[in-house]
């Protein structure tokens, strides 16, 4: 398939690349050119309009003012080939959503929201888990370069809020999950009883989840850089699912809890850690660090 890519960020360029490696003819599309140059195997375009013209489009961006900037600001939607489904594999609000689905609709575009759960090893290796939601018909087209970015593809029917819905709530549980291993870590290190040492026995045993390894790894260590995903960023998430369920009444005291740490984490300078850096604000909050 000829397919366009942008964003290419530590999640994008691998996915970007793996499609290449599937032997789709791939475009791609950065703020900064120099990522796009460097995809070996890919043609780098001019603008976000020229990944437009292919088949479909793929879009890995950091936020809701990226993709308005970059795909409706922009004009690329209102360039877009006849026949073309975007991808959306971005993590943006539910209003947002409903509203590039309606633009999209008017335009005789596709529209097919696919957020992934993984971090960058996992886009590298193509073991990425998908959810995806929109319009069967376009699902299917997509299908084969939703196959060459994942292991799996979690299908959430016909309406593109409800993958994002999805992907919301579960990164709302990665942050509870790493926060939960802060405050812990935080009352046995007051007695004397190491994270890593903690951390070995319940992420192999209690909570031996890929989650809980993967950022208990982390906290273990005290090592929250590179980022495999920023702490800001972890805000942000939280934030919309926050807002999501404002939206229809609800209320999630425990995604309150850790918002309020992660603005913590930002003001304290950790915004561009890794988000199991939140170890770090409990443990100060526990008179732990400086």
């Amino acid at each position: 398939m000829r397919i366009g890519f942008i964003g290419l960020g530590s999640m994008g360029s691998a996915m970007a690349a793996n499609l290449v490696k599937a032997g789709h003819e791939v475009t791609v599309w950065n703020r900064s050119p120099e990522a796009a140059r460097a995809l070996a195997g890919a043609t780098a375009a001019a603008s976000p309009a020229d990944c437009f013209k292919g088949e479909a489009v793929c879009t890995m961006l950091a936020d809701d003012a990226a993709v308005r900037s970059v795909i409706l600001d922009s004009g690329a939607l209102d360039a877009a080939a006849p026949g073309l489904v975007h991808v959306m594999m971005a993590t943006i609000s539910i209003p947002l959503v409903e509203e590039l689905a309606a633009r999209h609709a008017r335009a005789g575009i596709g529209y097919v929201a696919a957020p992934v759960f993984g971090r960058p090893p996992a886009a590298a290796a193509a073991q990425l888990n998908i959810v995806a939601a929109g319009d069967p018909a376009a699902r299917a087209r997509v299908q084969p370069v939703l196959d060459a970015l994942g292991t799996k593809t979690w299908p959430l029917g016909d309406e593109p809020t409800r993958a994002n819905a999805a992907k919301l709530a579960g990164n709302m549980m990665i942050a509870q999950a790493i926060e939960a291993m802060a405050e812990a870590t935080a009352l046995t290190e007051s007695y004397g009883v190491t994270a890593a040492d903690f951390l070995d026995i319940v992420t192999n045993t209690l909570f031996a989840s890929p989650s809980y390894k993967s950022y208990g790894a982390h906290i273990a260590k005290g090592s929250y850089e590179p980022a495999g995903f920023k702490l800001r960023l972890g805000l942000k998430d939280v934030r919309l699912a926050l807002d999501a369920a404002a939206a229809k009444g609800a209320t999630l005291p425990a995604a309150a809890v850790v918002r309020d740490a992660l603005v913590e984490g930002v003001e304290g300078g950790l915004g561009e850690h890794d988000w199991s850096a939140l170890a770090e604000v409990a443990h100060r909050r526990a008179g732990l660090k400086g």
